[in-house]
């Protein structure tokens, strides 16, 4: 039998950081990327889908983002196995039940929301779920799953959301602790996992699919879901990777130290195009015909990826005597470039003299550009 795993799908994440028309795009890009992994569902010809917790993002989504995620998953008509995790936990009042109030959870969609297996003998599958009520726990709650007897013959298939203690690096999501033996005490023939937000092998047995959609700038393999195949119970299943993610995350680091190197890193960022979304971490020191070739180059590549963050605080500026002497002005003005220009040899006035020119010669540029 083959299936597909993902998780973390965090439908309704919200990208305030971003400016509005990037932020909504992203954000609809969640939604769009389950309609891609119905489709692959249906291309791999698979017998399910399993989804590891963090179908979406909160409890408050809007009663119009759940409808469109079931809308979404309808392409692939096989049986849906959605797990509750630490964003959208199973509590007694929570967006599964506003979900089954709506109408929209259809026969082939089963809500894994408590430790009971799930039965599906017409593909030789038993879902072992070990959801989560409350959004942390110190428990393992998959140790439910040794517990749990299926009937001979199924392929055992357990589905949890949290962090494989001893193998998972600190600060993600959750502290929900997972064992690393699982599979062994519970004698699974995978484990599907969620909460790490990459692809990732525990062990033949064991992985993250990672979320589909990546939403970081962490370099942790996202952007995917895995195909799995077991041919009989006890068989170590075959797991391959299908990328269906549409952005591409990426965080670069620049330090300025020659005027040059603003025009290698723009040649660098022009060779990117609208799958990306950047962050860019700037530092070093800029003269400020350099700076102004920086804000230009950024702003030309802004319009070409689909978003671009940066903080020029850390860019120490230098003003050269060219600067200088191009900061054309007559009278007054031109004595107060020549005054800013001596204090800022000062050191207890260097800063608050170069900010100066650096805001005149904004100013002077701006007038040249409209004259």
């Amino acid at each position: 039998m083959r299936f597909l795993h993902t998780a973390d799908w965090q439908i309704g994440r919200t990208y305030a950081f971003f400016e509005p028309d990037d932020a909504a795009i992203l954000a609809e890009a969640r939604t769009t990327t389950v309609e891609r992994i119905a489709a692959l569902a249906n291309t791999e010809q698979v017998d399910l889908v399993i989804v590891a917790g963090d179908v979406f993002d909160a409890q408050t989504v809007t009663d119009r983002t759940i409808r469109r995620l079931f809308l979404a998953m309808q392409a692939f008509t096989g049986p849906w196995c959605l797990l509750s995790g630490n964003h959208d936990a199973a509590l007694s009042e929570s967006v599964w039940t506003r979900a089954q109030r709506l109408g929209v959870v259809n026969a082939n969609m089963h809500l894994l929301l408590r430790p009971e297996p799930l039965f599906l003998s017409d593909v030789g599958v038993a879902i072992l779920p070990a959801p989560l009520t409350q959004r942390q726990t110190a428990e393992d709650l998959t140790a439910a799953l040794d517990g749990m007897s299926t009937p001979p013959g199924l392929i055992r298939i357990g589905v949890g959301h949290g962090a494989v203690q001893g193998v998972l690096p600190e600060g993600i999501d959750s502290s929900n602790p997972i064992a690393p033996d699982r599979t062994e005490t519970a004698q699974l023939d995978y484990l599907a996992l969620g909460d790490w937000h990459g692809c990732k092998e525990i062990n033949a047995r064991t992985w993250y699919s990672g979320t589909p959609e990546p939403e970081r700038y962490v370099d942790n393999d996202p952007g995917q879901v895995l195909v799995v195949e077991i041919t009989a119970s006890g068989m170590v299943p075959l797991v391959e990777q299908r990328r269906v993610g549409q952005f591409q995350w990426v965080r670069w680091e620049q330090e300025f130290r020659v005027s040059e190197d603003v025009d290698s890193l723009i040649e660098k960022l022009s060779a990117l195009d609208g799958r990306f979304v950047v962050r860019l971490d700037l530092t070093g020191v800029l003269d400020i015909n350099a700076r102004h070739r920086l804000l230009d180059g950024l702003a030309a590549v802004s319009a070409q990826v689909r978003a671009l963050e940066y903080d020029l605080s850390d860019i120490r500026l230098q003003p050269t005597d060219a600067d200088i002497a191009s900061m054309q002005a007559d009278g007054y003005l031109s004595d107060v470039i020549g005054e800013l220009r001596d204090r800022s040899a000062l050191p207890d006035q260097k800063v608050a003299s170069t900010e100066a020119l650096v805001i005149l010669a904004d100013i002077l540029q701006s007038q040249q550009g409209a004259a």
